[in-house]
């Protein structure tokens, strides 16, 4: 069994939640008996651990985040690497980012430009741009 997949035990994450399954699974788009599947013990899809790391560990509302967001942070990231550092270093320093309390930090990918969501182009946001 891999770090990952040990650290991320679904079951565990949702009963310190306190949520039921239906609640847990449906706000990743999972149903319930999918759910029961995993935290029985089922090999979960990259994509489903992920969006269980973000909506659930990272406490991330997927529903607030917008394209340009990611548009921004790749700007940020290429023209302004110090300002970038900065504002995440002032972001973790008031608790914007971190874990919700009792679940244990995911190591999670650091994010980088080819995490970004391609365009129907196939070039990430921000890439290309001359910009």
């Amino acid at each position: 069994m891999k770090f990952f997949d040990r650290v991320l035990n679904p079951r565990e994450i949702r009963r310190r939640l306190g949520m039921n399954q239906e609640q847990f699974w449906t706000q990743i788009g999972v149903t319930q008996s999918g759910g029961s599947r995993y935290e029985s013990g089922r090999e979960m899809p990259r994509p489903v651990k992920e969006l269980l790391r973000l909506v659930h560990v990272e406490q991330i509302d997927l529903s607030q985040v917008k394209r340009v967001d990611f548009e921004i942070i790749s700007y940020l990231k290429e023209s302004h690497p110090d300002l970038y550092r900065n504002l995440r270093r002032a972001a973790r320093g008031r608790g914007a980012i971190g874990s919700i309390s009792g679940v244990p930090d995911i190591p999670g990918p650091e994010a980088t430009d080819d995490m970004l969501p391609a365009t129907a182009s196939g070039v990430p946001f921000g890439g290309g741009r001359g910009g």
